[in-house]
């Protein structure tokens, strides 16, 4: 009667294998969601952006409450912006009733995203790899 069956050694090898596929593909992963978050955050920015626009037109100014964009009827602005929003926390203010600041800051910095960023009423968005982005810093086609 012939055993069939692998060998320890040919195991090993499959396992060591699995381990480097597993090595090289897993960067590659993380890097991509990464990259994901932050175009995500850019596009979030943008609706933001018009929401504030659409609204500024309706009511004369400038809001730096969420609520105000997301609870009018018909909404600014769709959905829930408390708290974390693919990777990246926003923080809405108003310092004048022609201004509004938006900013957009990883939830784990290397893991949710690389890069900070800022926008104003000027539309433009900015991005800083240090820390929070403000009107100091330079657009995001400006790498």
């Amino acid at each position: 009667m012939k055993n069939k069956g692998f060998t320890l050694i040919e195991l090993m090898i499959v396992v060591a294998i699995i381990a480097i596929i597993a090595a090289i593909a897993i960067p590659n992963l993380l890097r991509s969601r990464l990259q994901s978050n932050e175009s995500a955050a850019i596009s979030n920015l943008k609706a933001i952006v018009g929401a504030e626009v659409a609204y500024n037109s309706a009511n004369g100014v400038y809001t730096g409450d969420f609520a105000d964009l997301t609870g009018a009827t018909p909404p600014f602005l769709e959905g829930n912006w408390a708290g974390i929003k693919q990777g990246y926390t926003f923080t809405l203010a108003s310092p004048g009733p022609n201004n509004f600041t938006c900013n957009a800051d990883p939830s784990e910095v290397g893991v949710s995203g690389n890069r900070y960023f800022y926008t104003d009423a000027s539309g433009v968005i900015r991005f800083n790899t240090g820390g929070q982005a403000g009107a100091g810093d330079p657009p995001i086609g400006e790498q």
